[in-house]
């Protein structure tokens, strides 16, 4: 049977009060490393009470010590579940990267509501910190995403344990555009919506291109080649189970003669990229892979087209355009000047366009 575990000996108490009274720094340092290895080699088995007493001991053992015995503090306190609560804030707040590191990154302690609160007001050293948690949700990386320089950013994304909102997914996929490897953290990222996935993949390799053009003007062409194959296999190989589903619930609403323009107009209002996908595909008498093409750019000709070909009302092709620019994050389209412009495109004109596509589509390059 334990004989110290459950308080602190009478000869530490004793030197407790004396070190809190009128000892010295080094005294209050070397009493801090008694208390916390009592308290760590017993934690889990003391009572809410003695977690309260251990809080308010370290609370005033921890002032005016040099950084080091705080950092050491933080360090072994950051990793037990049951540390005391008051002592973690304090550690975790501290503006010592050195200090707060620990506790930021590993401590169960610290709820929601004070890691947002640092997010949100301390440097980037702290924010990188936090990022590396084992879990985060989507309210905590929305911050640390918007507030997070490249290297916080990447690591957040990089987090396998990091919930990304659509907002914030929208948001790093568009300043990935601009960021190569950005874009290849996001697109390694386990059960990345398919819409996210195809748009990262046309903006990556639209820059890739560019880049690789700049620099071998005389292979322009071949590097163009290389990457749109490069492009569509990555893209073939990104089909997921959700995808595959949604491809054949559609593929059997078709061929029962229960595929509609209103069916599929309701799945751009559920926001279901896929079903909607799909669903124009095959009204449009395309495959679904050219149709994907069509519907990721960032420019609204392509929906416009294959629902000009499949017959639709504008009210259902609104429907689709409102869809994209949720799930994309783009800004609002002028939907009276695109209502306009649909009125305008001819069926015929469509069709030839959609030819033309398909012919791009299928033929190999010279």
């Amino acid at each position: 049977m334990r004989s110290k575990a459950e308080k602190p000996s009478e000869n530490l108490l004793d030197e407790l009060q004396a070190a809190l009274s009128h000892g010295t720094v080094a005294r209050r340092v070397e009493t801090l490393r008694r208390v916390t290895d009592l308290f760590v080699g017993n934690a889990v088995d003391y009572s809410d009470d003695h977690i309260r007493v251990f809080d308010d001991v370290f609370e005033c053992l921890i002032e005016q010590i040099e950084t080091s015995a705080r950092a050491l503090l933080a360090d072994r306190l950051a990793p037990i579940a049951a540390a005391p609560p008051k002592i973690i804030r304090t550690l975790a707040i501290d503006e010592v990267i050195e200090v707060a590191g620990p506790v930021l990154t590993k401590s169960e302690r610290l709820d929601e509501a004070t890691l947002i609160e640092i997010a949100r007001t301390r440097g980037q050293a702290h924010l990188k910190a936090i990022s590396l948690r084992r879990v985060l949700s989507e309210a905590l990386t929305d911050v640390l995403v918007t507030r997070g320089n490249e290297d916080v950013v990447q690591s957040t994304v990089s987090n396998p344990g990091a919930r990304l909102s659509e907002e914030g997914l929208s948001d790093l996929v568009t300043r990935a555009e601009r960021d190569d490897d950005l874009a290849t953290c996001i697109g390694l990222r386990p059960n990345l919506p398919r819409h996210h996935y195809l748009k990262l993949v046309a903006k990556a390799s639209m820059s890739v291109r560019r880049k690789l053009e700049a620099a071998h003007p005389e292979l322009a062409e071949e590097v163009s080649n290389v990457v749109q194959e490069a492009a569509q296999r990555v893209r073939a190989a990104a089909t997921t189970r959700q995808t595959e589903m949604a491809r054949a619930l559609v593929k059997s609403l078709h061929e029962d003669g229960r595929l509609t323009e209103f069916q599929i107009a309701t799945f751009a209002e559920q926001g279901k990229f896929d079903e909607t996908n799909a669903g124009l595909a095959a009204l449009a008498g395309v495959a679904v892979e050219t149709a994907e093409t069509m519907m990721v750019e960032s420019r609204t000709e392509g929906v416009m087209i294959l629902a000009k070909v499949a017959g639709m009302q504008w009210s259902s092709v609104r429907a689709i355009i409102a869809m994209r620019e949720k799930l994309s994050g783009g800004s609002p389209a002028d939907m009276l000047a695109l209502r306009d412009t649909y009125e305008a495109l001819r069926s015929s004109t469509a069709q030839q366009v959609l030819r033309f596509q398909r012919m791009q589509s299928a033929t190999p390059a010279a």
